[in-house]
């Protein structure tokens, strides 16, 4: 089967389909190599938490997808680490990525969520993505890291050239790349020589026992919650916003009963997570998963998609249904890996959601069809016309 058929259009069609007949399915990815997709939410659960299905690309056999190809400073991540590393930085960064930090953020995160809908006047038509899901979780990210407001619009560029770079520019990728490393090493070279008060500085001075990030562990870690932090977010509020203007009548209570809101970014993520696939796996040994054996070091997806639209887990899981109760969606991950920037994307949607309901009473959809951006991974707007 050729991943790329109707997934963008129609991902839910195809995960259906697969789900019914062939809930483990050997595919082909965009760039013509093999891996197995996983539809099913028991078998996503579980291979989610596998100890045997690894994330670092080393264990992926000659030939195998490996994923986006970083340099070596940007690659010591987590989302490429199994236990004793991941243990260990995950570790030493939820000291300073705390819940406290997360609380004292909200104020911020309302206040730029307010001057954005400012900028926008009490009435007129926009593209959503561009003036507001985008811009403010990149303002509270950058805000978090302490990075120069002078950089914000080139860290945009560089995230869309890695995730849905552009055909017609075949080295855009690299090019961020090259970019975004080249900007982390000069704004880390800043931050020891002028700590202050925000996470990277934090993310510099911590240790544990002696024990402190490498180098190249500091910046991965820099870049992934830079590259995370925005991506997921922007998807996950531009997201919700469609959602409830293609459900008015969900809008409607939503509006009337503010207070489900917490509740509701649940039912966003799992109607419309901003994750189609999770991160590749490769297997330590020969898996069987729902009776069908993935030979070690070949690749495996797993789908949130698929799972969250699993009428075994969700009844009626086509329909959004912002009373249902949503835990145990897999849109933040599971198990060890397990999103550690889950309080802040819950906090940033939360709020925008918040402001929009309150500030844009009309909101509505305008002219022309809402795009998606053409990522085999990330499900996300390009564009959302609104009229308000």
């Amino acid at each position: 089967m050729e991943l790329a058929d109707g997934l963008i259009a129609h991902p839910y069609d195809v995960y259906r389909l697969l789900r019914d007949t062939a809930p483990v399915q050997r595919i082909t990815g965009p760039d013509g190599t093999a891996a197995w997709l996983v539809t099913r939410y028991e078998d996503v659960r579980a291979a989610l938490a596998d100890p045997r299905l690894s994330l670092d690309k080393r264990r992926g056999a000659p030939g195998a997808y490996k994923g986006l190809s970083l340099p070596p400073a940007l690659d010591a991540n987590l989302l490429n680490m199994d236990p004793p590393d991941h243990t260990r930085i995950r570790r030493l960064a939820g000291r300073a990525f705390t819940p406290r930090r997360v609380q004292q953020l909200r104020e911020p995160i309302r206040r730029t969520a307010d001057q954005l809908l400012d900028a926008l006047g009490p009435h007129g038509s926009t593209d959503l993505v561009a003036s507001y899901a985008a811009p403010l979780p990149i303002t509270v990210i950058c805000d978090l890291l302490g990075i120069p407001e002078g950089d914000r619009l080139d860290f945009r560029q560089w995230t869309d050239g890695l995730t849905a770079p552009d055909p017609a520019r075949p080295g855009a990728s690299k090019e961020a790349m090259a970019a975004m490393l080249d900007f982390l090493t000069r704004l880390l070279g800043a931050k020891r020589r002028t700590p202050a008060d925000d996470l990277l500085s934090d993310l510099i001075a911590v240790r544990d026992e002696g024990d402190r990030l490498s180098e190249e562990e500091l910046m991965s870690l820099a870049f992934l919650i830079l590259f995370a932090g925005y991506e997921n977010t922007v998807q996950l509020i531009g997201n919700a916003v469609l959602a409830l203007l293609e459900h008015p009548d969900q809008l409607a209570a939503l509006r009337e009963n503010p207070a489900r809101l917490p509740a509701a970014v649940e039912e966003f993520a799992r109607y419309e997570g901003p994750m189609l696939l999770a991160m590749r796996r490769f297997p330590v040994e020969d898996v069987t998963i729902a009776g069908v054996t993935v030979p070690a070091g070949e690749t495996v997806w797993v789908s949130l998609s698929a799972a969250h639209r699993d009428p075994a887990r969700f009844p009626d899981p086509d329909r959004l249904d912002l009373s249902r109760d949503a835990a145990g969606h897999l849109a933040l991950g599971h198990g060890i890996h397990y999103c550690l920037g889950a309080p802040l994307a819950r906090a940033e949607t939360e709020i925008a959601l918040a402001a929009l309901l309150e500030r844009l009473p009309e909101l509505a959809l305008g002219q022309g069809e809402p795009t998606w951006r053409p990522s085999m991974r990330a499900r996300g707007l390009k564009a959302l016309p609104v009229t308000y």
